[in-house]
């Protein structure tokens, strides 16, 4: 994802949420500000000057482009809701009024957000600027349910048009979000739900400029184990949510930090299996 909004700066988010995740030892940013740094120096830049950051008209193009912005700058989110805004929870519905709302970080906060893919081609449709629909999904799995911030592109431009709450049984990914929230848990489950090889594409430890692939059997899958996130998971539907298939890609990508991790799972016989690791 590109970020527009600060330049040549790149974010360092210092903050994270609970769950089993990569850490940096860090300070956690104040409450209104972000931390930037360039190549020789760390700067803070207050939410004050940021609010006076423009967005340029490229960043509505694409979704991704569109959230940091939104997530970052105070004024700009508020600009780019809907008010009254429309809350739905089952047969309940509420509005939400301009003085009433507070400010949504998402995952700007922690140093990573997490993506579910049905295949690779379907990973492209982040760069498919005709999406005029996506929703940010925040998935608690302590709770059962998901919020749903539903975003539409009216006029060229993204606006927050409505919040949905419901549970992950009525997800479209409800089966592999079930046993995601096993297998992040449940070693021994985890174990069970390796496939007999798997394949692995990661960097060669014995040079910087190149990968290395191979394959991992269920015996020395601890080595290569990932840490993953357990109590809560980001996912962004663009345009209009497909049937779930048999095949997953859970994606965990790092915030200004290169960190990439792909997962893919296949599910046969209604089993889901992990067959592919990349980082």
């Amino acid at each position: 994802m590109r970020r527009y909004w600060v330049a040549i700066f790149s974010i360092v988010l210092l903050a994270s949420c609970g769950g089993s995740k990569p850490q940096n030892g860090g300070e956690a940013a104040p409450a209104d500000s972000v931390v930037v740094e360039s190549d020789t120096t760390a700067l803070e830049i207050t939410e004050e000057e940021l609010a006076n950051l423009p967005m340029p008209k490229a960043a509505d193009e694409l979704f991704d482009d569109f959230i940091y912005n939104f997530a970052a700058n105070r004024k700009l989110q508020m600009e780019r809701i809907m008010f009254p805004l429309k809350k739905v929870n089952g047969d309940r519905q509420e509005t939400i009024e301009k003085n009433q709302w507070k400010i949504e970080r998402y995952f700007m906060r922690q140093q990573y957000y997490t993506l579910l893919f049905d295949s690779e081609k379907h990973m492209e449709v982040v760069k498919d600027t005709s999406v005029h629909h996506a929703v940010v999904e925040m998935i608690y799995f302590n709770t059962g349910a998901i919020i749903q911030h539903v975003f539409d592109r009216l006029r060229g431009v993204w606006m927050l048009t409505s919040i949905h709450t419901i549970p992950i049984s009525q997800s479209n990914n409800a089966s592999f979000l079930d046993f995601y929230q096993r297998f992040v848990v449940d070693t021994e489950f985890q174990q069970e739900s390796l496939s007999e090889e798997i394949y692995f594409e990661g960097p060669d430890p014995d040079d910087d400029f190149a990968r290395m692939e191979g394959t991992i059997s269920p015996d020395t899958w601890e080595a290569f184990a990932p840490e993953l996130p357990s109590k809560m998971i980001y996912n962004i539907i663009y345009g209009q949510p497909a049937k779930e298939g048999n095949r997953k890609i859970f994606v965990l990508r790092g915030i200004a930090n290169g960190m990439e991790l792909e997962m893919t799972f296949r599910r046969k016989d209604g089993v889901w299996k992990l067959t592919k690791l990349t980082t």
